[in-house]
C-alpha cells in the first residue's frame, strides 16, 4: 500500500474475547519476563508496553523478519560502486487459519508487480506451511489441567502460543479433528534448549512430568 506496507489478504483477522482473555491469563502470570529476557540493547524496547498484546503478537498476529543477505559488501569491502543483485531471505509468520500457499501467492505478486526504477525483482518460495491452532479443551482436560497444575506448581494453568508451526501436529489435526491435544515441554526458567550447553531445570521437569501423568490417568476411560 501507499505506506510500504506488505499486506496480506486475511492476515489479521479480528480475535475473538476468549483468546484475549486467555492471552491476557498467560500475560499476568509471566509478567516482565515477557520481554526481560530478551537481550536488547541500550534504550530498545518491546514494540508495546501492553504484555497481552505481546502474547498476541508471538502466536497469532502476522510478521516479517529478514533473516538473511547477500550482494552487500562488508564494510571493509564497501566502495562507491553499484551492486549488480542483492538478495534478502525473507521470513512469515502467518496467523493459524491462513493459507500458506495462498498468501505467499499475494506476497508474491506485490513484491513483483512494479518495482520502483525498473528494477528486476524476483520472489521465490523456499518453503511454505500453515499454522495450527489447538482446539479448545475439553471440559475434561481443562479440569485435568486445573487440578495437575494447582497440585504440582500452585496455581492455574494457562496456554501460550509461539510462533511457528510444527507440521506433524497440523497433520493429526487434520486426521483426527476431534482429538484433544496437550502439547508441552520443558522451557521454563533456567532451562537453555537448542543450544551447545542445552540443559533442563530438574525440579521444574520433574512437576511436568507429574502433571502430564495426571493428565493422562485422568483420560476418559483410563482407569
Amino acid at each position: 500500500d501507499a505506506t510500504g506496507r506488505i499486506l496480506v489478504p486475511a492476515c489479521h483477522a479480528p480475535l475473538d474475547e476468549a483468546t484475549e482473555r486467555e492471552a491476557g491469563r498467560t500475560a499476568q502470570i509471566l509478567g516482565p519476563a515477557l520481554h526481560e529476557k530478551f537481550p536488547f540493547v541500550p534504550g530498545a524496547r518491546p514494540v508495546s508496553d501492553d504484555p497481552t498484546e505481546l502474547v498476541l503478537n508471538r502466536s497469532l498476529r502476522p510478521t516479517l523478519t529478514v533473516t538473511g543477505a547477500d550482494g552487500l559488501p562488508s564494510l571493509a569491502q564497501a566502495g562507491n560502486v553499484l551492486r549488480p543483485a542483492t538478495h534478502l531471505k525473507l521470513s512469515f509468520r502467518l496467523p493459524p487459519g491462513v493459507d500458506a500457499p495462498a498468501a505467499m501467492a499475494a506476497v508474491k505478486q506485490v513484491l513483483e508487480a512494479d518495482p520502483p526504477h525498473g528494477a528486476q525483482v524476483r520472489f521465490e518460495v523456499e518453503q511454505a506451511a500453515d499454522g495450527w491452532r489447538a482446539p479448545t479443551p475439553a471440559p475434561w482436560l481443562a479440569a485435568a489441567l486445573s487440578r495437575a497444575s494447582h497440585r504440582h506448581f500452585g496455581r492455574t494453568c494457562a496456554f501460550q502460543g509461539e510462533g511457528w508451526s510444527i507440521p506433524f501436529m497440523g497433520m493429526l489435526g487434520r486426521a483426527f479433528p476431534q482429538a484433544q491435544f496437550l502439547i508441552t515441554g520443558v522451557l521454563g526458567p533456567g532451562a537453555n534448549a537448542h543450544g551447545p550447553n542445552e540443559f533442563l531445570h530438574l525440579p521444574y521437569a520433574q512437576k511436568l512430568t507429574a502433571c502430564v501423568a495426571e493428565v493422562v490417568a485422568a483420560l476418559p476411560g483410563a482407569d
